[in-house]
């Protein structure tokens, strides 16, 4: 979640610190910092919130030096406050450290730190770092920090500097993203590309316990064991501006508007009519695939409900049994996996937590993995046995839209290839669902004109606290994102059901004026929703349906029905939650929320 920036060279390091932390917004903060080394001293600057207060802070008392690190911290340990914020320092500040991730025996650690005359300020689990580094220090920067890691159980992206040598930041990383920015005279540490896109194309993507030493003139990468390592040189091919807003007025509502290009760019060589699907590095057999026996579908939030959506479609079409599971829950119930388990992990940014949990659970256990994820070199990719990646370019704000349309693709796309090895789908009907998905950017494209109609529901119902979203089959899947999204940025108590379950409960809930939001868009279930939907309006609810053309039967039962093009329902759900993106952006709006950045939550969950 945290954001980390380093910078050495030339130039004044705290405006390019701030800048750095600016395009890490996106992943979530509560207070944010920088060091920066100046006359053999640690100059720290803190505060609490938002990065404004840090660059009001500075304007008043600007802190000088061509060295520095910078952070943004989302709470874990200790509540959000200036003691708790990054950097930390050893007591005389001589050091200074910034980290991503979780200390899980810093308790232990700290006791230990304290027997050897140690003392803390902070509630903080990194505090340990800096005290450990200082403890280890013996005119080596990158050798104590070896030694200091060799100590820390959990996660970390940590970055270090010291006084004693000046010119030099010493960076590491286990289980939390860190890349280097390579730059003529001066280079780059950050939790991730947007940060320093403004500077380079150029970096290096540190893997696990990889140690990097940066100075203006040099990048040296180290193993653990201290063997320098030759690593490739990344290039950056997206544009600097696809992390900025593009004249609209939110990342959200940009990223939705994107969704019918990203859409195209996922399928693009992967999915033409009369051509063999292609996986990019996916190398499963035909043998290996008729030897699976189970497929585990494994994510987190809104890569879950994906998931849901992935259950569905290989179930119906390869024929093999699936689990969907939470991964924070996945783990923990000592799932049954061996070498004829299929994992398939899902994860936006590669770097979730739970989610490489599960996968290093899966490979322990012999299983192969698949990762679908939307960052190239994340560690969910590096991990896993094969990657198919989402095209959908960076996401920046919170509340995920285009990653998730992109996974849903990258679902079928896998279905689809299962099931033509299985052979559980004629040839005939595989091209169809395929022509059919060659269709889907231009209906998403129609699903967004219905923009105007939906900015007139959310104004008439902001100030409602409680709403529901009720669905069938794939329909249920997609209420499950759609309630999440109205959650996530409109701070609206929402609850999604399957319509069936209603009498078992649910709809005790129901009474005059409760707002339900009804999917009916798989034609099979069509008049069970429709009975649903009746049972709810008896009872008072104030329903609005999302339809099919064609479907206008509905209008006798609803009190509004938004009409979506004509689909595949099978692919129904990449089309039918727009409109439910939609809502939810235009309820935020109304209510005034911070739509990019939602409270409490982050864009990249590194921690469990």
């Amino acid at each position: 979640m945290c954001g980390i920036v380093g910078y050495t060279g030339k130039r004044e390091a705290s405006g390019i610190l701030v800048e750095g932390l600016a395009k890490l917004e996106y992943r979530g903060y509560d207070s944010a910092g920088i060091a920066v080394i100046d006359n053999n001293k640690i100059n720290v600057s803190k505060v609490k919130g938002r990065l404004a207060n840090l660059e009001a802070q500075l304007s008043e008392s600007p802190i000088q030096g061509v060295v520095g690190i910078g952070h943004t911290r989302w709470a874990t340990h200790g509540a959000p406050s200036v003691t708790n914020s990054h950097p930390h320092t050893n007591e005389n500040g001589t050091i200074a450290v910034v980290h991503n991730g979780i200390i899980e025996n810093y308790l232990e650690l700290r006791e230990w730190l304290k027997e050897k005359g140690y003392n803390f300020v902070s509630e903080t689990d990194t505090e340990v770092v800096p005290h450990l580094v200082d403890y280890f220090y013996n005119g080596n920067l990158l050798e104590a920090a070896m030694k200091a890691v060799e100590k820390l159980e959990g996660s970390y992206a940590l970055g270090i500097v010291n006084v004693n040598e000046p010119d030099k930041i010493v960076a590491v990383r286990k289980d939390s993203p860190l890349i280097v920015g390579l730059k003529d005279g001066e280079n780059f540490i950050a939790s991730d590309i947007p940060a320093v896109l403004n500077e380079t194309r150029q970096v290096y993507l540190l893997e696990d316990n990889q140690f990097v030493v940066l100075t203006a003139s040099s990048v040296d990468i180290y193993s653990a064991d201290g063997q320098k390592i030759e690593k490739e040189v990344y290039h950056v091919t997206w544009n600097a501006d696809a992390a900025e807003k593009g004249g609209y007025d939110h990342f959200m509502l940009k990223e939705i508007h994107e969704q019918p290009k990203v859409i195209k760019d996922t399928m693009t060589s992967r999915i033409m009519l009369g051509e063999e699907i292609k996986l990019d590095k996916i190398t499963l057999t035909k043998e290996q695939i008729d030897n699976i026996d189970k497929v585990y579908i494994v994510a987190c939030g809104t890569a879950y409900h994906a998931g849901i959506v992935g259950k569905y479609v290989i179930e119906k079409l390869a024929r093999i049994p699936v689990e969907v599971d939470i991964a924070s829950e996945f783990r923990y119930r000592d799932p049954i996996i061996n070498e004829k388990t299929l994992m398939i992990v899902v994860s936006q940014s590669g770097e979730t937590a739970d989610t490489l949990a599960a996968l290093r659970l899966g490979k322990s256990k012999n299983a192969r993995v698949i990762a679908v994820t939307n960052v190239v070199g994340s560690t969910v990719s590096r991990e896993a046995d094969d990657i198919l990646y989402t095209w959908a370019g960076p996401e920046i704000a919170v509340a995920s839209t285009k990653a998730y349309t992109t996974q849903l693709i990258a679902m079928y796309i896998i279905a689809l290839f299962l099931a033509k090895n299985k052979e559980t789908v004629s040839d005939s009907q595989i091209e169809e669902i395929k022509e059919a998905m060659i269709g889907l950017p231009s209906l998403v494209e129609d699903a967004l004109n219905h923009k105007d109609n939906i900015k007139k529901f959310a104004k008439e119902f902001a100030k409602e606290t409680d709403m529901f979203f009720l669905g069938r089959g794939l329909d249920y899947a997609v209420a499950m994102e759609g309630s999440l999204k109205l959650k996530e940025i409109s701070y609206i108590h929402s609850e999604a059901y399957a319509a069936g379950e209603l009498k078992h409960g649910p709809i005790a809930l129901i009474e005059d004026g409760t707002v339900v939001i009804a999917l009916a868009t798989q034609e099979d279930l069509f008049d069970k929703m429709v009975s649903n939907i009746k049972e709810v309006k008896t009872r008072g609810a104030h329903v609005a349906a999302l339809a099919l053309e064609g479907n206008q039967t509905i209008e006798k039962t609803v009190d509004a029905v938004l009409y979506l093009p004509k689909v595949m329902p099978l692919l129904a759900p990449v089309v039918s939650v727009v409109p439910l993106q939609l809502l939810s952006y235009y309820m935020s709006i109304e209510k005034g929320c911070d739509v990019d950045k939602p409270r409490n939550l982050a864009k990249s969950v590194t921690v469990e």
